[in-house]
C-alpha cells in the first residue's frame, strides 16, 4: 500500500511567509530561509522511494506565481483549499488515495527521511502519530486511515501557541490510539534560527 507524505507550504513570496521570523531578522532573510528550507525538504523527500510526496500549497491560485520559478516541485501539487488551518489540514486525509498519510510543515530544517520513516512505522502500531515541536506545537501528524479521520480533531486548537499539540491531542477520540515521533524544532524566531545554525555548525565540525 502506498505511503503518502504531504508537505504543507505557502507560496514563498516576499512578505507572505515567516512573518514572526521577519520581525526579528527582516523580510528578505526570512523569505530566503523559507525558500531554501522548503526547497531542500522537497528535494530530499522526493528522492526517497519509500513514499509518494504531495505538495499542498496556499493560496490556491498561486502555484504559477513567479515566486515558484526555479523551484523543484514534485509531480503531485494540490491546492490546500478553503477554510482555517485545521480544515485545510484535514483535506489530504480525506481525499488522497488509500494508504497511510503523514503531513508535515515546511519550516522544519532539521527533518530528515529517517524521521518520516519512523512516523510511518508508528502507523503500523497506532492509528495516529504526532511529531511534537519543542515550542509546544507539532511538526507532523499522521494517520493510518483504516477509519475516518475525526472531523473535530482540530476544533478549538490554539495555533501558533504552546498549546497547539495538547489541544489537538485532547480532541483525539478515546478509542483511537496515538504514538509520538521525534521532537524537532520549527523556526519562528531569530533565537530559533540561531540555535539551529549553531547545531548545524557543531555537526559539521
Amino acid at each position: 500500500m502506498t505511503r503518502h507524505l504531504v508537505i504543507f507550504a505557502r507560496t514563498p513570496q516576499f512578505g507572505r511567509v515567516k512573518r514572526r521570523l521577519a520581525r526579528d531578522v527582516g523580510m528578505a532573510e526570512a523569505t530566503h530561509f523559507y525558500r531554501a528550507s522548503l526547497g531542500r525538504q522537497i528535494e530530499m523527500m522526493a528522492r526517497d522511494p519509500r513514499w509518494t510526496v504531495w505538495l499542498f500549497v496556499t493560496p490556491d491560485t498561486e502555484i504559477r506565481h513567479p515566486a515558484w520559478r526555479g523551484a523543484v516541485l514534485p509531480p503531485r501539487v494540490r491546492p490546500q483549499g478553503r477554510g482555517d488551518l485545521g480544515q485545510r489540514m484535514l483535506k489530504p486525509f480525506h481525499t488522497l488515495p488509500p494508504g497511510p498519510v503523514v503531513l508535515v510543515g515546511s519550516d522544519i530544517p532539521g527533518m530528515r527521511p529517517y524521521h518520516i520513516a519512523h512516523a510511518f512505522r508508528l502507523l503500523d502500531r497506532y492509528e495516529l502519530a504526532f511529531g511534537p515541536a519543542s515550542d509546544g506545537g507539532f511538526w507532523l501528524i499522521g494517520a493510518r486511515r483504516r477509519r475516518p479521520m475525526p472531523r473535530g480533531l482540530f476544533a478549538g486548537v490554539r495555533w501558533s501557541t504552546a498549546h497547539a499539540l495538547a489541544d489537538t491531542r485532547a480532541n483525539v477520540p478515546t478509542e483511537m490510539s496515538a504514538g509520538e515521533a521525534d521532537t524537532l524544532d520549527d523556526i519562528d524566531t531569530a533565537d530559533d534560527l540561531r540555535r539551529f545554525q549553531l547545531r548545524r555548525r557543531a555537526r559539521a565540525a
